[in-house]
């Protein structure tokens, strides 16, 4: 700030500026129209999440979890659950149905956050309609998910050593049913959007991420494999029941540019969706046949009656909706179900840290693109 000229411009982008995405607010110094720096300002939402983990039980904090990426809230209980899960020893005792339901539900979970990233990316570079679609297709996952769980949209269902209840019977119906459905819709979603000239102007050879600066700054998820990169962690830890299932890592290929521009992190995403989908209908092959529920099945079999791991330091890491989802442990009492302390490694927040390098030199109406290309979320950011 202090080395801006005197002819520069200091304007403020936020924190309720219909394209900042919610409580971020972006400090600008601008030339005319052109950006020279972007200085990025968190902290408005408050939610103290690992605040809240150091007074409660490993249990009672996964309500906790759901609202950090709020818009993928199975994907974040699931890390927890998985780590709390290797620090008591009983991760290779979860049935393989409850894997099987878990993985499902996350990847319901990660289309419905798909949705949303691509509907308002369109919306911040002017196209109404993909707005409207996407969100009148989450709202069949939306549907889903709170038929299963009780509530909309910050879950609870994921439970340590089980699930909160089994899927309710004609789930798996219902599910393909909306496979079905939803497969000609993503085609439409393509010829409206992805292939559009106009969108396609606006993003591509757009706020250029190479992959180098990527991994120093520490992106992952999408904008790191839009940069070119096949980082998936479903395929690199081998977690839950991934092992076992077939799909492929998308990644940025510049087909409209250059590799690692907007374009190229949307069109990860639109691809991802297709890979989900994938997932999706294999978990339903397996719960259909021969993961198939039985009258005996109680998905709570498995719950410890207390929560009391060994002492011991622990990381454990899933690849959420918008990357890498780590959360730190470090428990040093035997005798209590609290942790001393949880860190959490929220992907938005590296994600984030990069618009600065991203927004040098670009124009203003290009800096909406590049915010919405990143697809963070701040809840995951203000932790």
């Amino acid at each position: 700030m202090a080395d801006a000229s005197v002819e520069d411009m200091v304007l403020n982008m936020g924190p309720q500026h219909p394209s900042t995405h919610g409580v971020l607010r972006l400090e600008l110094i601008t030339d005319g129209e052109i950006v020279k720096e972007v200085i990025p300002h968190i902290g408005y939402l408050h939610r103290c999440f690992e605040k809240h983990a150091e007074s409660l039980t490993y249990q009672q904090t996964i309500p906790f979890t759901d609202r950090l990426d709020y818009l993928a809230s199975m994907n974040n209980s699931h890390a927890w659950v998985m780590g709390v899960e290797k620090m008591l020893g009983i991760d290779k005792d979860i049935p393989k149905r409850i894997e099987y339901i878990r993985v499902l539900v996350c990847e319901l979970n990660r289309i419905a956050s798909h949705l949303i990233a691509i509907g308002t990316y369109g919306i911040d570079i002017g196209a109404f309609t993909p707005f409207l679609w996407c969100f009148r297709d989450r709202e069949h996952i939306m549907g889903m998910l709170e038929w299963a769980s009780g509530s909309r949209m910050l879950y609870n269902y994921i439970w340590v050593g089980g699930l909160f209840y089994d899927l309710p019977v004609g789930f798996e119906e219902r599910c393909r049913e909306f496979v079905d459905y939803f497969k000609p819709k993503m085609v439409e979603l393509n010829q409206l959007l992805t292939d559009n000239q106009i969108f396609i102007s606006r993003t591509a050879n757009v706020g250029v991420l190479p992959m180098d600066v990527a991994i120093n700054c520490g992106c992952s998820g999408p904008v790191l494999r839009g940069s070119g990169l096949k980082y998936d962690l479903r395929r690199i830890d081998n977690y839950s029941a991934y092992p076992e299932l077939e799909f492929d890592i998308p990644v940025g290929k510049g087909l409209m540019g250059t590799v690692g521009d907007c374009w190229d992190r949307y069109k990860v995403r639109v691809d991802e969706i297709q890979e989900s989908i994938k997932i999706v209908e294999q978990c339903l092959d397996r719960l259909q046949k021969e993961l198939k529920r039985t009258p005996e099945f109680d998905p709570r079999a498995k719950l410890p009656r207390k929560l009391t791991p060994k002492i011991q330091d622990y990381y454990a890491r899933c690849e959420g909706t918008k990357g890498e989802l780590g959360f730190y442990f470090i428990h040093n009492n035997e005798r209590s179900e609290i942790p001393f302390r949880s860190k959490v490694r929220g992907p938005s927040f590296n994600n984030l840290s990069v618009l600065p390098e991203l927004g040098k030199g670009v124009m203003i109406a290009d800096l909406i693109a590049i915010i919405g290309s990143l697809d963070f979320v701040l809840g995951e950011v203000d932790r």
